[in-house]
């Protein structure tokens, strides 16, 4: 994919190989999966592999998750971007969400924020998706205020593995 997109701050363009070091960084820290399921990364090879399923859904649906690179320091920070799931979630499938991960250090700066407003934009004026969905477990405060901050509405609970999870939609007023 030739897409990149810019914001204020971030520049945000398909995962490479060469993000596999920052982000398995990312990715084994245990605070940065603590609200998913609590399974960081345990190697390099498992976050290439990571970056290769995404840049197949690259090719398949011509979507998914990006890196963050921050324009000030030129490093990736984490990664946001949407996603076409073909897997079934909340009884749900085939549908787009939004989604984004930082590293600690990167936290509560409102770079989630960013991201996530630059890929509504995307997916709602340029890709005409009809509904955008997310989903964060209850307990996730900071990440439900995200969902909420950039205009998700929460429409349900669920419950996976035993924990409960908020359901978030948003319908495109311009389809």
């Amino acid at each position: 994919m030739n897409l990149i997109i810019e914001t204020e701050r971030l520049l945000l363009r398909e995962l490479l190989l060469s993000d596999a070091d920052a982000m398995f960084k990312m990715d084994s820290n245990p605070n940065v999966h603590k609200y998913l399921w609590n399974k960081p990364t345990e190697t390099i090879e498992e976050t290439q592999k990571i970056i290769e399923f995404v840049r197949n859904q690259y090719i398949q649906n011509n979507i998914g998750r990006f890196a963050m690179i921050s324009k000030e320091t030129n490093e990736f920070i984490g990664w946001a971007g949407l996603k076409f799931n073909t897997e079934t979630l909340n009884g749900k499938t085939n549908f787009y969400d939004i989604g984004y991960r930082l590293d600690e250090p990167f936290w509560e700066k409102g770079y989630a924020s960013e991201a996530s407003f630059a890929w509504m934009n995307y997916g709602f004026n340029t890709m005409k998706i009809k509904t955008m969905t997310a989903s964060a477990q209850a307990g996730n405060v900071a990440s439900n205020r995200i969902l909420q901050k950039i205009g998700l509405l929460l429409t349900e609970q669920y419950t996976e593995d035993g924990i409960l999870w908020n359901w978030y939609e948003l319908e495109n007023k311009n389809t």
